[in-house]
């Protein structure tokens, strides 16, 4: 599948705007990019939260940069054969990373169903 840059990243807006409200109201002091893919230029990895998780924000201090949910859009591309697929992919993303925001750890997801 194919999609420009700008395009990928109204798609991933879209799709953080349809999320539940009392899943994104929690959120703090967070940004979320769109980048093409990982700095290993691998294509496997669809998304990364770089930050201190909700669970370990007594670290957190006053000033500190804001976390970041990373959206890889080359491997979604890579990974989906349409539009419907590639929406249900980004959103399962958001959701996944923003679980790691709250502190919910891959085995968790897996067992969720959200990895």
């Amino acid at each position: 599948m194919e999609m420009d840059a700008a395009d990928f990243e109204q798609l991933v807006i879209d799709e953080l705007d349809a999320l539940p409200d009392d899943m994104v109201d929690g959120l703090d002091n967070i940004v979320f990019v769109v980048e093409d893919r990982p700095e290993d230029g691998s294509l496997e990895l669809f998304g990364l939260y770089d930050g201190w998780a909700l669970t370990e924000r007594d670290r957190y201090g006053v000033g500190e940069l804001p976390d970041r949910i990373i959206v890889y859009r080359e491997p979604h591309l890579k990974a989906c054969e349409n539009e419907r697929a590639l929406r249900d992919e980004v959103h399962t993303t958001l959701v996944h990373e923003i679980a790691h925001f709250y502190g919910i750890d891959d085995e968790r997801l897996h067992e969720l169903g959200w990895a």
